[in-house]
């Protein structure tokens, strides 16, 4: 039984709906909480000291393509294998992953299923904020981890890469949908990585992420979602293409069309760290 209408367990649940389920055998709680160095905030030492009861850590930075230059890029499929197995998660398994934020960075991981083709997916509404405030059960026991054998098919539409993006700026393809602030849309303001120029991608469109939740740290319900991207000038007929700073809360913006229904979208998994870093990209001011 679902807690709320609104649950959906390939996209977002409630703190009710994870508490029902909290002991079905085959749940598995990740804590995906990661933030930017000016937040002063340490996610492993955090989720060390207090945690929903089971989860793992998920390690954006770790559980990544090293081999990349750019920050936090989608793992190869072997090594994102090799690490859900050593956290006893596989096939067969409804995973719920949250972040000490409310929804932040868990959007970015569950985009990463998503991507290695495992729907059965989502993402705690309100995160830990909510679950704390509600007086739910914390504890700082690590999980005891049985090894799980997980296959995958890598869902290579629902990632693009640079020269794919600046493809369909140029051509006019898709909806490309950034979710900063508006004065680094706008390039205003300098941006937090050293050595990127300010401002977007020709064409694109800002829906802050923000706009997406509620003051209260959860998302909006799907009418009040989709009446932000069409205030947005987003065209929701059209394919989209989802951007950031670094690839993770485009993520946010990827979760919200999905729970709308939009389902052709990809994310720009390099985004402003990568195209602003090329001087042979243009890039649009105001």
């Amino acid at each position: 039984m679902l807690a709320s209408p609104m649950d959906d367990p390939k996209t977002l649940v409630s703190t009710e709906w994870l508490q029902q389920h909290l002991k079905d055998p085959d749940l598995r709680v990740l804590d995906a909480s990661w933030y930017l160095p000016d937040a002063g905030r340490d996610a492993r030492a955090e989720y060390e000291a207090g945690h929903i009861p089971g989860a793992r850590f998920f390690d954006i930075d770790e559980i990544s393509d090293q081999r990349s230059d750019l920050p936090h890029m989608a793992p190869p499929p072997e090594k994102f294998i090799s690490r859900m197995r050593a956290m006893g998660v596989g096939d067969g398994h409804q995973v719920v992953v949250y972040d000490g934020a409310g929804i932040f960075s868990a959007a970015r991981v569950w985009w990463t299923f998503r991507l290695m083709g495992k729907t059965d997916v989502a993402v705690l509404d309100g995160g830990m904020p909510k679950w704390r405030a509600e007086g739910r059960e914390i504890e700082d026991m690590p999980p005891v981890i049985r090894d799980r054998h997980m296959t995958i098919s890598r869902q290579n539409h629902l990632v693009k890469d640079v020269t794919q993006v600046a493809h369909s700026a140029k051509l006019g393809e898709a909806e490309i949908i950034d979710a900063r602030s508006a004065p680094r849309f706008r390039g205003e303001v300098a941006e937090p990585r050293p050595g990127l120029r300010s401002g977007h991608i020709p064409g694109a469109k800002n829906l802050p992420f923000g706009l997406l939740l509620t003051p209260e740290g959860t998302m909006k319900p799907p009418a009040a979602l989709r009446a932000a991207f069409e205030a947005a000038g987003v065209d929701l007929a059209r394919p989209a293409i989802t951007s950031c700073g670094s690839g993770v809360t485009a993520a946010i913006l990827s979760l919200a069309l999905e729970r709308i229904g939009h389902r052709n979208h990809a994310l720009y998994d390099g985004s402003w760290a990568e195209w602003g870093m090329y001087d042979d990209l243009r890039v649009e001011k105001g």
